[in-house]
């Protein structure tokens, strides 16, 4: 019996799986929040600032574990032999000359600047810009495998931001370390910058890295950005690792404080739709569609398929980010369930401004009923619009109500919502925004067939694919193709499984573990054509509503 563990660190929560080597049965699972995030700690909405305090990332790490562990059959723990991590990103912290996040300093403790910044954080698009018109006039384009078009979501923006804004935190500043790579060097006793491990799905498709240049960019780059840079190349790193590779195994104090062995092996670790694809079984010609709060898009590709073609706009290829041996290709949307849940916000407000102050009721009913009601407005709202003729659906809305982030990543965008009359209801904004998240997807995948790349299958996996029917048959007619939807609920945190039982030995490459362990699709959506064929209509006016928006209103 070999167990392993699969930890998925998500925008809210972490999730934790512990499954079957041999077959991949899942024995047990937890979900833990953070607590800190989940009061609103540390962040401002108003300015797109997101931030996050390492403590939430470790002690929801020892309950999610925990729990999950009690779940079992006694004796299983001495039989769970690795772990492996997947976080959002790019979600970096700048560290001290320990590789200590600067928040967990007595000093900055609660400085917001010290945590890490989430990857939704948008207070770096400035640096953002900078980062893009130096390499625009470089000798040498580092953008180049990064899409060409650097993110305001990405570590240096978001690290030059910071250095920027806080001389307090300037002064301590020696590096910075990504979320995904910050875990596995904890368990491991490996955070200093000496020791620590690289993710080469983190540095390849966030932090301007590949071997053609000799890793990162040079110094003078940094330095011609921003004398603040000066020094940081030379306390990071030059090599990076695929996740396939073992960084060591977990030390005395925290098999103690997990409940496990000394044993375990900690694998690199990655970010959540990379190995959230694996976790779905992806293969060449696979579109694999990680839906939540946002969107993310993988591929993998061989060698001889993508040659030494650049795909423009897109959030990075790099080889072995996803698999090892193929290129890992990367794309998604910066909102698509958060555009669903801003909508819901704003039905609300009657609810907890007005119901909320009623008198007519005692306080344990009001709250009740809130809740009651909070819970059934995307449910009401999706049974409503789902019945609406397409011919009716004369509203039309772009999804960028978080910024672009492909095609061609641009944080600066705002949403647009245009065909409104004094007729249109709720049931009929809802659905524009359900048409508008599914046509920005066909703007990803377009970009993807436009240069050459095949798509053979698309895989939806992640919470709104498996329980949002009407959103995935939305998107099954505008794509005009077929959506398989992975069985496997929490597929990010079992394909980090999976890369922790190779990184374990268990088997000696991620396609073995697929192939073992995979538990394929649980249905399949097939595109109604007469749907499609009107939806082709409507992306034209997506496509001219969002030309307007970018070139009269940004």
């Amino acid at each position: 019996m070999k167990y392993v563990m699969g930890l998925d660190y998500g925008t809210d929560s972490v999730r934790a799986v512990i499954v079957d080597t041999a077959d991949g049965r899942e024995l047990a699972s937890s979900v833990k929040y953070y607590p800190r995030w989940m009061a609103g700690k540390y962040c401002n909405p108003q300015s797109n600032c997101y931030r996050q305090h390492p403590l939430d990332y470790v002690e929801t790490l020892e309950s999610a574990v925990r729990e999950a562990i009690a779940q079992t059959p006694a004796g299983t723990a001495g039989h769970i032999v690795g772990i492996a991590f997947d976080t959002t990103g790019s979600t970096p912290v700048l560290t001290d000359s320990e590789g200590t996040p600067l928040a967990l300093l007595p000093e900055f403790a609660e400085n917001p600047n010290a945590m890490f910044v989430l990857w939704k954080d948008h207070t770096a698009v400035r640096e953002a810009a900078e980062i893009n018109a130096l390499a625009k006039s470089w000798h040498t384009d580092y953008t180049a495998y990064e899409g060409g078009i650097y993110s305001s979501e990405w570590v240096w923006a978001k690290m030059l931001h910071v250095l920027r804004e806080d001389e307090s935190i300037r002064a301590k500043a020696y590096g910075w370390v990504e979320h995904c790579d910050w875990m596995s060097a904890l368990l491991t006793g490996t955070t200093h910058p000496r020791s620590l491990v690289r993710s080469r799905c983190a540095a390849g498709h966030k932090a301007l890295w590949h071997p053609s240049w000799g890793g990162l960019p040079p110094e003078e780059f940094f330095t011609a950005l921003d004398p603040l840079l000066s020094g940081f190349r030379a306390h990071l790193f030059e090599e990076t690792s695929p996740s396939n590779k073992r960084i060591g195994y977990l030390t005395d104090e925290w098999a103690k404080r997990l409940g496990l062995t000394t044993k375990v092996a900690v694998g690199v670790g990655a970010f959540d739709c990379h190995f959230g694809a694996v976790g779905a079984q992806i293969s060449p010609g696979a579109f694999v569609r990680v839906i939540g709060t946002s969107t993310c898009d993988v591929m993998v590709v061989p060698y001889e398929e993508i040659g030494d073609r650049l795909i423009p706009g897109i959030c990075g290829q790099v080889d072995g980010s996803v698999i090892p041996g193929m290129v890992g290709l990367e794309a998604g949307q910066s909102g698509f369930g958060d555009i669903y849940a801003w909508f819901k916000r704003v039905l609300e407000f009657p609810v907890n401004q007005i119901l909320g102050k009623s008198n007519l009721m005692d306080a344990a009913a009001k709250e009740k009923l809130i809740q009651e009601i909070s819970g059934r407005i995307i449910p009401e709202l999706t049974s409503v619009a789902e019945k609406i003729p397409i011919e009716e659906s004369i509203i039309v809305a772009t999804d960028w109500m978080n910024g672009r982030r492909t095609p061609d990543a641009n944080q600066l965008l705002k949403g647009s919502i245009t065909g409104l009359t004094l007729g249109s209801t709720a049931p009929l904004i809802f659905r524009a925004l359900v048409e508008a998240t599914a046509f920005g997807s066909k703007a990803i995948i377009d970009r993807f067939l436009e240069n050459g790349i095949t798509i053979k299958e698309v895989i939806g996996i992640g919470g709104i694919s498996l329980k949002s029917p009407f959103v995935m048959r939305t998107l099954a007619d505008v794509l005009g193709m077929p959506i398989k939807v992975a069985r496997v609920e929490q597929a990010c945190a079992f394909g980090a499984a999976m890369f922790a039982a190779v990184a374990a030995g268990v088997y000696p490459t991620v396609e073995t573990a697929q192939e073992a362990m995979g538990q394929g699709f649980a249905f399949e959506y097939i595109p109604d054509e007469k749907n499609h064929s009107r939806y082709r209509e409507l992306y034209k006016k997506y496509q001219a509503i969002g030309r307007f928006t970018e070139d009269v209103l940004t």
